[in-house]
């Protein structure tokens, strides 16, 4: 006959009035918030990409242990840390209420991978349970509502920094769970050095853990022993996969090279009513192009095999508008190469088209790609009549955006040319196809007029980069007004403009046919994640009901 003898814990002292309780007590809150703003600090332009490690070490610490409604409003507050400055260009012309409305969304989902860390956090191997809940979550955010918003995922933070390889390997859930895993991985040693120093004063035969849950009778010192190498190897595997992904990190060219240029025209003004002087915007494309024929000619810039403009380089739909038309073809004709310009496409009835054209110099337009993932709120406008209560910005959309429904990919003077418009590169799917379809180059064609000066522009600069690795494809994106930048299969920018600056960037990039493990395995790696994910929380929730129902025989155990 056993006996379970449960330690009485000794009463908390009553704290003095103006005591010292209120600094602990607001502990946990503070390090969330913390700890999203150090992911926040993370993120481009700023090229601290490490610090998402104390990030989500400071997480691991705030979270662990905690029971669920604990777990969300951490989480929560972590999100609104990380997502509030990050999201902050979402107002840059339409006020406060639509980025703290955008930003808040986006935080309730990780608040419920707070719930989720939380849960499992008592696990064995917990560090690796909670990053696979952490990348469940983007992956979950990166689909709903309205198709998805997975600004924010952690591997677009990581284009500076040394686990990018890992993006070729599984795409950036791979990237992102590696970061999120070594974080939690060092907060884990740090927790069970400071046990062990604890354990070490200690005149008893046990081990005090930093946690009042963490004390272990020598009997358990196997277990601890499995933990320490857990949490050592959520440290080094990431690295260690890092190191063995660089062979997969190439900038060679497999077919040949092409000679690319892109426009950049600039935007007469800043703000969303940029579009009020379509033909002003049309007109400094042209002219960048025209000036660039004559630069070409003057033997001062290279031919290129093909030109590309932005989105939104050609706003009056030059099937429809004969004046729009005459422009573009002077503009090719003087050029003399392919060109691909981004329009919007006004037919008679239904919805608009945010299109790319594929504008040949003797023949015209040839080909055209309609962005397949238009952007809500943005580009067409949901529920409009419920939005519209709290902001007539919606207004500003008086017609709504369709989607396309077919693969971009170009073929541009024998080069295949992937095309994935502006907001579609934050989405793994949108980029991965034009691969899978021949794409020897990529594309992002954008216009960031609409957010001014602000971070936005970085954080997309920063996604193409991390999808160059990805795929080992070079990647091109011509903006309206910058930045503009030519990157190389490796990641790195080899040119870039200015922002709100006319320019023409020339640049003879490597063109590539071989695919990366993350092209080919396509959603595989995310789903092996997220799998693990829900068998972890499935694990922590069985034994939450085991504990329940049997009290006495889990304290035992």
């Amino acid at each position: 006959m056993s006996t379970t003898i449960t330690p009485v814990e000794p009463a908390e002292p009553v704290p003095a009035p103006g005591g010292r309780r209120w600094p602990r007590r607001y502990a946990r809150p503070g390090a969330a918030v913390l700890s999203g703003l150090l992911l926040f600090a993370s993120f481009p332009p700023r090229p601290l990409w490490w610090l998402a490690l104390p990030g989500f070490a400071v997480l691991g610490w705030t979270l662990r242990g905690r029971r669920p409604r604990a777990g969300f409003g951490l989480g929560f507050l972590a999100g609104l840390g990380f997502l509030l400055p990050l999201l902050k260009w979402t107002g840059e012309e339409v006020g406060p209420l639509p980025w703290v409305a955008l930003a808040a969304v986006s935080a309730l989902f990780i608040g419920a991978v707070g719930v989720g860390i939380a849960a499992v956090s008592r696990l064995p191997g917990w560090p690796v349970l909670a990053a696979a809940v952490w990348i469940l979550g983007e992956a979950a955010r990166a689909r709903v509502p309205f198709g998805g918003f997975p600004w924010g995922k952690i591997a677009f933070g990581q284009a500076d920094g040394m686990f990018l390889p890992l993006a070729a390997v599984g795409g950036t859930p791979v990237l992102g769970f590696a970061v999120v895993l070594c974080g939690f991985g060092l907060y884990e040693g740090v927790r069970l050095f400071l046990a062990h120093r604890a354990g070490r004063d200690n005149s008893n035969d046990t081990t005090v853990g930093t946690d009042g849950d963490d004390a272990a009778p020598a009997s358990a010192r196997p277990f601890r022993h499995a933990t320490v190498a857990v949490a050592t190897l959520s440290v080094l595997l990431p690295v260690a996969g890092a190191l063995a992904a660089l062979p997969l990190v190439d900038a060679s060219a497999e077919d040949g090279t092409a000679t690319v240029a892109a426009i950049q025209g600039n935007v007469p003004r800043l703000g969303l009513d940029f579009n009020a002087q379509r033909r002003a915007v049309l007109d400094n494309h042209a002219e960048r192009t025209e000036r660039l024929a004559a630069d070409v000619k003057a033997g001062k810039e290279p031919r290129p095999d093909f030109v590309l403009w932005p989105e939104n380089s050609s706003d009056l739909d030059p099937f429809r508008n004969g004046d729009a038309r005459l422009v573009i073809e002077d503009a090719v004709k003087a050029i003399g190469v392919p060109t691909v310009v981004g329009s919007v496409l006004s037919p008679d009835t239904g919805k608009l088209r945010n299109s790319l054209i594929q504008w040949d110099p003797e023949k015209g337009p040839v080909a055209t790609y309609d962005k397949r993932h238009v952007q809500p709120f943005g580009e067409y406008i949901p529920m409009r009549s419920f939005v519209r209560i709290f902001s007539s910005d919606v207004d500003r959309v008086r017609r709504d955006f369709g989607p396309g429904n077919k693969v971009g990919v170009f073929d541009l003077a024998g080069t295949k040319v992937g095309l994935a418009t502006c907001y579609e590169a934050a989405f793994d799917w949108a980029v991965r196809d034009t691969v899978t379809h021949g794409a020897q180059l990529i594309t992002v064609p954008s216009n960031n007029a609409t957010f001014g000066r602000s971070e936005m522009t970085y954080q997309q600069l920063a996604m193409s980069r991390v999808r160059a690795v990805e795929h080992s494809r070079a990647v091109v994106v011509p903006v309206t007004s910058g930045v503009s930048a030519m990157i190389m299969p490796d990641g790195k920018v080899v040119d870039e403009t200015r922002m709100f600056t006319p320019d023409a960037l020339v640049r003879e990039l490597p063109l590539r046919s071989s695919r990366t493990p993350a092209t080919r395995m396509g959603t595989l790696p995310e789903a092996l994640l997220v799998a693990i994910a829900v068998a972890g929380l499935g694990w922590a929730g069985a034994r939450a009901v085991r504990a329940r129902r049997h009290p006495a025989a889990d304290d035992a155990s």
